[in-house]
């Protein structure tokens, strides 16, 4: 598979945004007081690690399999560390990195939704189509450990 300039452009401007996205969840999980907020921020930085590999691959003229998977976030069952009456400073703290990280997802989200079309090889279009959902879970995710923790 040969990319065209257009192609090779919008894989690497989403490289981009991955690396942000891996950046600040390894910042975040350092951040975060909550032990099982730490453990999602780590947790994301992987999952944005393999899509900014799997880019990678397609760089190279290869497409990585992709298992379309929607049910993580769904799945996704935190426990919860503060209750809905506490207020305090690492509370607060915490609910600010879970809500940025909600609207990068957003932001990363919207960018594969449009980008998708710049692609005519389909593998590629369901690679990107894949990584969206990702992301979406990755937002469903930080919701549920904020709505569980009495964030929302």
């Amino acid at each position: 598979m040969i990319l065209t300039e257009k192609e090779t452009t919008t894989i690497k401007d989403l490289q981009t945004q991955e690396q942000a996205c891996i950046d600040k969840y390894n910042r975040y999980s350092k951040e975060a007081h909550d032990e099982v907020l730490r453990d999602l921020f780590s947790k994301l930085a992987d999952e944005e690690q393999r899509h900014h590999d799997s880019l990678g691959q397609v760089l190279t003229g290869k497409v990585p399999s992709c298992d379309c998977n929607d049910c993580e976030g769904k799945c996704y069952e935190p426990k919860a560390t503060y209750d809905q009456l506490t207020n305090g400073t690492e509370k607060k703290e915490d609910c600010f990195l879970a809500t940025d990280c909600i609207g990068t997802e957003k932001l990363v989200s919207g960018e594969y939704n449009t980008n998708v079309f710049n692609f005519a090889n389909s593998d590629v279009r369901k690679l990107l189509a894949d990584i969206q959902v990702e992301e979406q879970n990755h937002a469903e995710m930080l919701y549920k450990y904020k709505t569980v923790n009495g964030m929302s």
